[in-house]
């Protein structure tokens, strides 16, 4: 809850926002999702870094009871569904 937590889509173009929103409007119409989708989709104005501690918060405390039970879902059906267009992430050295 809050607009701290909240997703969002940063476009640069109006085309992109065109095809955020029709893939919301398609996840929306295939009830992928138990919830309705609220990521806003907005132009992007400036990007700001995360504090140190938010960064790869979810690799570093994926076993955390809020990782556990509120994001793991969600990536686990994001790579159910989307798993053809998923790349593998780059190691790190």
């Amino acid at each position: 809850m809050g607009t701290q937590y909240r997703s969002a889509i940063f476009t640069h173009s109006d085309e992109q926002a065109r095809v955020a929103r029709e893939v919301i409007a398609a996840l929306t119409a295939q009830q992928v999702f138990d919830a309705g989708i609220v990521t806003e989709v907005t132009p992007f104005t400036a990007f700001f870094a995360a504090d140190a501690h938010h960064q790869a918060y979810y690799q570093r405390n994926g076993e955390q009871p809020y990782c556990r039970a509120m994001i793991a879902p969600k990536v686990a059906k994001l790579r159910q569904h989307y798993a053809e267009k998923l790349r593998e992430a780059p190691t790190r050295g």
